[in-house]
């Protein structure tokens, strides 16, 4: 199974993660998890170069393709094997990302977006998405007394993270059978407990 989580930023995406892969291995599944942008060594380079805040003058056509060449690599060099080895693979983060921030909050063309991904991808979708839902200004004010990575991302006005929020929406309203939407204005645990019960149901 292929599973991903989505959301804005300061949603809780990989602590929930963490708390999933162990759950999941404590019930002697094979779990592998990983982020977006990155996850090999040349996804780690241009994640470098993605959220790098010197980089204010990126174009968004160079960040989505830039988004699209990390991911291509993941797809091919770990994620495609891990499934076929028969592994639970868990992303913070995938292609749904790029259709939010690159196509609703930059408002570029989604069909071509679409395209885009399809071919970075190679086609591969997941079998469940898994969004975490926040209101924007809340998110974004958790990152900052957090004292994690602020990143180039995060500091986009809180106009585009408001099209990515609606976005996010958007998209699971026309998958309903992919996505599952879960309230991350909620304590750890409790967002814990529902994700582990929605994949719980779909394993057994």
């Amino acid at each position: 199974m292929f599973i991903t989580l989505e959301g804005p930023d300061g949603s809780g995406k990989t602590q929930q993660i963490r708390l999933l892969s162990t759950f999941l291995e404590s019930r002697g599944y094979k779990v592998f998890s990983s982020r977006e942008p990155g996850g090999t060594p040349i996804g780690d380079k241009i994640r470098d170069v993605i959220m790098d805040m010197r980089n204010t003058s990126m174009h968004p056509r160079t960040e989505t393709l830039l988004f699209c060449a990390s991911r291509a690599q993941i797809v091919e060099e770990v994620i495609k094997p891990k499934l076929q080895e028969g592994y639970i693979v868990i992303l913070d983060r995938y292609a749904d990302s790029t259709m939010a921030y690159q196509g609703y909050g930059h408002q570029n063309n989604l069909n071509t977006i679409r395209q885009l991904l399809d071919f970075a991808t190679g086609g591969l979708r997941p079998d469940l998405t898994l969004l975490l839902d926040l209101d924007p200004e809340v998110g974004l004010n958790r990152r900052k007394k957090g004292g994690g990575e602020w990143n180039r991302l995060d500091a986009y006005q809180l106009e585009l993270h408001k099209r990515v929020r609606a976005g996010y929406l958007e998209m699971a309203a026309q998958e309903p059978d992919r996505w599952r939407i879960i309230s991350a204005d909620q304590s750890i645990e409790v967002v814990q407990s529902i994700i582990q019960k929605i994949i719980v149901d779909l394993l057994e």
